[in-house]
């Protein structure tokens, strides 16, 4: 058997859910051949590259302009042209599909999967179509030419029903949470991350991302940041930056202002965020799927997000202060 998993590089988490998809059925059966492709990179890299970078800049520059960008993709005119482009694309994919013989396409991402579905609906591919949903609502694009698609794994109840009510078979449906990489079911000994990050083993831990390798939080995440190190010397925090040089700066720049070097440790891209969600009290982050799963699985309860995408702030309870 094999199975071909696509996903596109806009934000991490189509990538990371690819990824995790990948491991498990490596590891639990290693008789099926496994392929992953970035379906925007085949297909056009120019094109792939023009709206990754468009996606990005504006996501980090213009965030209340993206979030109009992300409504208004469901429908209307972007919905549109996303729509007439990816099948404009997917001769180019069927050449790729034709090649590996998948018996079954696991998508990440919405693009791939109404690609796969305009070349099924014409008859240029048969094969089963799987599509990962890898946030906590359904979007739009998730659900263009759906007859097409054979499952849809979902995040959550409300999903189900909400896609039930579009119109889609129950038959079709699976409540299997988001994928994430294995490493987040594991058990950690804590006092070795305690020791190897130098942190004080009689302190709870506060853990804060700036929101993935783009920054996507960069805003809200240096006023929780200031806040945390103006107000609670009583715990320590561990703020991640990610691969942005322009964040690890101004997170020390924070640090530094405040007098807070002992309590706060400021670090970039680390491959041991389950090991630090382990000895982790709280996280702290933009509201993503697939980071809001990881910390639901490393049972930090107390997990609460914070967004800069035009929403609403909300408080989390740990700066509720009496």
């Amino acid at each position: 058997m094999k199975v071909l998993i696509f996903y596109a590089t806009y934000g991490g988490g189509h990538l990371s859910a690819a990824n995790a998809i990948k491991e498990i059925i490596d590891l639990k059966y290693p008789e099926i051949e496994t392929e992953m492709v970035d379906c925007m990179e085949y297909v056009n890299k120019i094109i792939n590259k023009l709206t990754v970078k468009a996606y990005t800049d504006m996501a980090k520059k213009l965030p209340r302009a993206w979030g109009k960008v992300y409504k208004y993709s469901k429908k209307g005119p972007i919905s549109g042209v996303t729509k007439t482009s990816n099948k404009m694309l997917a001769l180019k994919l069927k050449t790729l599909i034709k090649k590996i013989e998948p018996d079954i396409i696991i998508s990440t991402h919405p693009f791939s999967t109404q690609m796969c579905a305009f070349l099924k609906k014409h008859k240029k591919i048969d094969v089963k179509l799987a599509n990962i949903l890898t946030d906590f609502q359904p979007h739009q694009q998730w659900l263009v030419k759906h007859e097409f698609v054979d499952y849809f794994f979902l995040s959550n109840e409300k999903m189900k029903e909400e896609l039930k009510e579009y119109g889609i078979s129950e038959e079709k449906l699976y409540v299997t949470g988001i994928p994430i990489s294995q490493r987040f079911s594991k058990k950690y000994e804590k006092d070795p991350i305690i020791e190897e990050l130098n942190l004080n083993k009689n302190k709870k831990t506060i853990l804060l991302f700036a929101g993935g390798k783009y920054g996507l939080a960069k805003n809200n995440i240096y006023d929780f940041l200031e806040i945390i190190a103006k107000d609670f010397s009583d715990y320590q925090t561990i703020a991640i930056s990610g691969k942005n040089e322009k964040i690890f700066n101004k997170f020390n720049q924070i640090v530094e202002e405040n007098n807070a070097k002992e309590n706060i440790k400021v670090l970039e891209y680390t491959n041991k965020v389950p090991e630090i969600m382990n000895i982790s009290e709280i996280v702290i982050t933009k509201p993503g799927g697939i980071t809001v799963s990881e910390s639901m699985a490393m049972r930090n309860t107390n997990n609460c997000n914070k967004s800069n995408t035009g929403t609403r702030r909300r408080k989390c309870r740990i700066f509720r202060r009496k």
